[in-house]
């Protein structure tokens, strides 16, 4: 009989393994995913006024030909291709994205501190010992202090310090002085770097539009509302919330990794206390209808400062116009507010008391809104994420080191933006082509360590 595998998440690498098994024509498999709705991290809500929203900020671009084959079958001509205007908000003004490069825009005092910081580490090798000490020896001490060093704990609700720098790469650009220099003589605009530059994103229903269409293509194979609350490793099968069961030969957990290995039985306290030792944070989601139209067209905004709460926002009517009622950006526009907190093991950054008035007081502060919006404000949604960020700490990769060879041979592969815990390959198509190489490990005994390495 064919080998039977379990998916447990229905989100974009639960979707790239169920998808991979459909390719391979193997029918032994079920998905089994906790929520009403396909999409995971990557999902979407319209809310009853009409308003849609993503859980989190969410643009689609990618590595890799697989996920774009995947988007272009579920979408087809149902999207929209934007370029990325991107800004960070400090000093009350707007500095396209990347920061360094475009620190022309700064006040004359800050913008000389910049400077000066840029020219004190230029002939230095960058510190790895941190990720604090990476952005003082990268970027100096002036972009570290104005932008790198408070965004960054905006978003982390981490010390900077108990970070690793290790998992950088094209998540953060460094620095050409030369080119910083030659954009501030000239001043040129200097906001194309990135893999993300350009994007796509659907039409309709939000990102996790391509999720849901995916999941209506394998109705025999997937369960909604289906939480697994214990795997057992020796009869390998696992037990529902409802004390359903199903057996397994090969498990593909896209669950937390903190999650799954307290649901382990017989219980492995060696994988429980590895991992302890993992961190992340939480966010709060706010969403802003507001009853005019939008008079920029700005993609998604950084706020480094401590007079707003969130450490990022979208134009999500921007996006598409029909994440507002109707489609009617001519009279409604939308906006969506991303506040981090450290949530289990640390209170280093707390939970707002307020998220909503101190989002709405945040938005006015940081030249989003002005005061006369507050009356314009028709519709305020609320979306709590309890794990938001896999938070990639000095102890991240010992901590994997035990977990993820324990658990292979056990039969589980635990993968996706929690399941494999590294935020340097959690983007949707990073976690869509873990589902995908996590099958052909599985069926096909063809190793995905290109993407995932534990040690």
């Amino acid at each position: 009989m064919a080998e039977r595998i379990i998916i447990i998440g229905g989100g974009p690498t639960g979707c790239g393994a169920a998808r991979r098994l459909t390719q391979l024509g193997h029918g032994n498999w079920h998905l089994y995913e906790r929520a009403p709705a396909f999409g995971g991290l990557a999902g979407s809500i319209t809310d009853d006024v009409g308003f849609t929203w993503d859980i989190g900020g969410h643009v689609i671009f990618s590595h890799f030909a697989e996920f774009d084959a995947f988007v272009d079958e579920m979408l087809a001509d149902e999207r929209l291709e934007h370029e990325r205007e991107s800004w960070i908000r400090t000093k009350s003004t707007w500095v396209p994205y990347p920061f360094q490069n475009n620190i022309r825009y700064l006040p004359p005092d800050a913008l000389l501190e910049c400077l000066m910081g840029l020219v004190e580490v230029h002939d230095e090798a960058p510190s790895t010992a941190n990720f604090a000490e990476f952005i003082r020896s990268t970027f100096g001490r002036g972009i570290a202090a104005h932008f790198m060093e408070p965004y960054n704990f905006k978003v982390w609700a981490t010390d900077p310090e108990s970070m690793s720098a290790d998992w950088i790469a094209e998540r953060v650009s460094v620095v050409d002085l030369e080119r910083v220099l030659r954009n501030v003589i000239t001043g040129r605009d200097d906001a194309a770097w990135g893999p993300n530059n350009t994007f796509r994103f659907p039409l309709h229903g939000g990102t996790g539009e391509i999720y849901r269409r995916f999941g209506a293509t394998i109705p025999e194979h997937a369960t909604l509302n289906a939480e697994v609350i214990e795997i057992d490793t020796t009869k390998r099968i696992v037990r529902l919330a409802d004390s359903t069961t199903d057996a397994f030969d090969t498990l593909i957990s896209t669950m937390p990794l903190d999650q799954l290995a307290k649901r382990l039985t017989p219980k492995r306290t060696d994988l429980v206390e590895a991992a302890s030792r993992l961190r992340w944070n939480s966010a709060l989601v706010v969403g802003l209808g507001i009853e005019r139209p939008i008079d920029n067209g700005r993609c998604w905004m950084y706020f480094p400062e401590d007079n707003c709460p969130f450490y990022r926002t979208t134009n999500f009517s921007v996006y598409s116009p029909n994440n507002v009622p109707g489609g009617d950006v001519a009279r409604t526009h939308s906006l969506m507010c991303e506040t981090a907190f450290a949530d289990g093991p640390s209170d280093i950054k707390p939970r707002p008391k307020d998220v909503v008035s101190e989002t709405i007081d945040g938005a006015i502060n940081a030249g989003l809104l002005t005061d006369d919006d507050r009356r314009r404000i028709v519709d305020t949604f609320v979306i709590e994420v309890p794990q938001a960020y896999p938070v990639p700490t000095l102890e991240r990769d010992a901590a994997l080191g035990v977990l993820q060879p324990e658990l292979e041979a056990l039969g589980i592969l635990s993968r996706g933006r929690f399941g494999a815990w590294r935020y340097e390959v959690g983007n949707m198509d990073h976690s869509f082509i873990q589902g995908v190489r996590a099958v052909d490990h599985a069926l096909q005994h063809a190793h995905d360590e290109a993407l995932l390495t534990w040690t």
